[in-house]
Parts: structure tokens; sequence; C-alpha cells
């Protein structure tokens, strides 16, 4: 009997292991060019899986769609868009690189085939990334809430000038920035506008924001990293008529004198699926051009 048992144990954990995950194929198919490669790679996946194929630029609600693994076709911007349309329902996800830099997109199509086996084995580990929540408190009411992955930035916008702005950090004036704009940046984000702008690169696993102001008009303001377990608040009392708030490169509001700009960890996690021999420092090199060495030919 007790091997009887046993033997039923195991044949339900062989089932278990050859269970065809639901994979959810996202791209954006009106792409010029991109229709081809997610033919090809949809009869590759479906001979392991069982696939849906989604359009990112349908804005479908994806929290409410029934699958197991998120795979994107495209770059960066489509990996932000599927973060966004899982809401606060997000499941694994992987990118396979058909735009340009990719460090969240970073499989090529044959990479991504080499690969194709193990990540439809269910067995790859998935690393959880932290995202943001962020919303605008005006005249004591919250308004444009906002989930994330990359950055919050409020930009000085037209006509230009100098901005001030005051960064709170737990409700405790930190400093006041002179500025064109400022950035509080998720590890993630911190190889996006925030890289560009001056701030630093955080491994993706740390549970920290970057604040990096924007073209700082002193020289002793530079990029501070603090913890994610903190409530951060920006207000600038006397915006322009242009001053903005934009979520990870989309425009929210315009900010109103006296508005409070709330940034804060969310309980949603971006979970992005661990391929083997990929480290972070690895995409560094291969993305950045990190060689380590001067080129010094002439």
């Amino acid at each position: 009997m007790i091997k009887t048992m046993d033997a039923q144990h195991a044949s339900t954990a062989r089932a278990a292991a050859h269970k065809r995950l639901k994979v959810l194929l996202l791209a954006a198919v009106e792409r010029r060019g991109l229709a081809a490669h997610v033919e090809r790679l949809m009869l590759l996946v479906s001979e392991q899986a069982d696939v849906v194929v989604k359009d990112l630029d349908l804005a479908d609600d994806l929290s409410v769609v029934d699958f197991d693994l998120a795979i994107v076709l495209g770059g960066d911007g489509s990996m932000l868009r599927a973060a966004h349309q899982m809401g606060r329902r997000q499941r694994p996800i992987v990118g396979v690189n058909l735009g340009k830099l990719g460090f969240l997109a970073d499989l090529s199509p044959d990479q991504f085939i080499a690969e194709l086996p193990a990540i439809c084995s269910g067995t790859l580990p998935v690393i959880e990334h932290l995202m943001y929540e962020s919303c605008v408190v005006r005249d004591g009411q919250v308004m444009f809430p906002q989930l994330g992955l990359n950055e919050i930035a409020v930009l000085a916008g037209p006509p230009f000038a100098i901005l001030d702005l005051n960064l709170y950090v737990d409700s405790e004036l930190v400093t006041t920035y002179s500025c064109d704009g400022l950035i509080i940046s998720t590890p993630i984000g911190s190889t996006a506008h925030s890289l560009s702008a001056g701030g630093p690169i955080l491994r993706q696993d740390l549970q920290a924001f970057v604040i990096c102001p924007i073209s700082p008009h002193a020289l002793t303001n530079r990029p501070v990293v603090d913890s994610a377990d903190r409530v951060y608040e920006v207000v600038a009392s006397h915006p322009h008529v242009g001053t903005s708030l934009v979520a990870d490169g989309r425009m929210v509001c315009q900010i109103e004198a006296g508005d409070r700009v709330r940034i804060e960890r969310s309980e949603a996690r971006f979970q992005l699926v661990a391929l083997p021999g990929r480290s972070y420092y690895h995409t560094l090199r291969a993305k950045l051009g990190w060689g380590g060495r001067l080129n010094l030919k002439t």
C-alpha cells in the first residue's frame, strides 16, 4: 500500500513537472517587421506551451487575463507597458529584444529560442523588483494615482526657468532644489532617465529609491539613494505654467501651487524571469559598453 501511494505521488509530481504553461505572447504587431517575428516565435512557443497572443497597443487590462508567463516581443518600452497593463496582478515576464538597447528585454530572438525549453519548463527562478505608487495630494484630495516601474519626474516645463522644488522624506523637509526638475527612480529605472541626468546605477534587486535633480543650480546638490521604506513628497511652491508630473515617460498632469507629489513603495512587484548565465553586471557590460579598458587606438 505504501509503495502504491509513493508511486501515485511520483506520478502526480511528473504530471505537474510536465504541465504546459499558459503563455501570453505580447507584441505591438502593427510595428513594421514585427508581425513576422511574432508568427515565427508563436509557432515555436506553441510547441512547448499553450499560447495566447495579445496586441500591446490595445491597452488590454492584463490583470484579468489567465496566464502563467508573459513573453514580450519588442524593447524596454514594451516591457514597461506590459507591467502597467498587468497592474497589481503582476506575473513572471521574459523580454525578447526587437528594439535598440534592451535592459529588461535583453534576449535576442536567437538567444530566446535557445533558452525556450528552460523558459517553458516553469522551473527558472523569478526575481521580484521594486515598483512604486504615486499620487498628487491637492487641497486634501488624493488625485492621479499611478503604479509604475521606472521613475516619477517633476519637470519644470515652460517658460523653462529654474524651478524650486522642496523634497520631504517621511514628512521632514530635506532640501530645496533649484533645478530643471527632479527624478525619483527605482533600481530598474536607475539606468533610464535618472542615469542620463547623472544618477547612479543601482542593482535591480535593491530596495531603494534614487533622488536625482536635473541640472541643479548648486554644486553641492548630488543624487541621493535612500530606503524604499520611506515616503517621499515633492512640492513646487511656485510652479511654472508648464510644470508637469511624468510617470514612466507618460504625462500624468500639470502641477499646481501647493500640490504634493507623493511616492512610496508598492505592494506589487515586477517579476522578471532569471535566465542562467545572465547576471546584472553582464547586462551592464553588454549594454553600456563597460569594457573595463580604454580604447587608445587612433
